[in-house]
């Protein structure tokens, strides 16, 4: 069963939001985005850039430092010059508490 760990509250993030969080040592945005909580990784995959820095648009994250784009649902890369996916995280809301979970090998 997947461990969720609360990381922030709803009142933290409004529409439209950057969210940079750090879970046990894992750099993390949240993205509010059409009343849904999205998680994922907050380095770019091309050469790190933190992405909470970068430009929203719409449910696209572009990297401030080479213009990486990724779409936030799933990680996908949607243009270069990263190549690989962000890693997306289970998003749960309990109350007004947001959690995540990690996968396992990342402890």
């Amino acid at each position: 069963m997947a461990t969720f760990f609360k990381v922030a509250e709803l009142d933290d993030l409004e529409e439209g939001d950057l969210y940079p969080i750090e879970v046990d040592g894992e750099p993390i945005c949240l993205a509010r985005l059409q009343g849904t909580i999205y998680a994922f990784n907050d380095n770019c995959t091309h050469i790190s850039g933190a992405l909470n820095e970068g430009e929203l648009e719409g449910m696209m994250i572009t990297c401030p430092w080479h213009g990486a784009r990724f779409d936030i649902p799933t990680g996908k890369v949607l243009r270069g010059p990263a190549r690989q996916d962000l890693m997306t995280y289970p998003v749960k809301i309990e109350g007004s508490s947001i959690l995540i979970s990690l996968p396992d090998e990342l402890f």
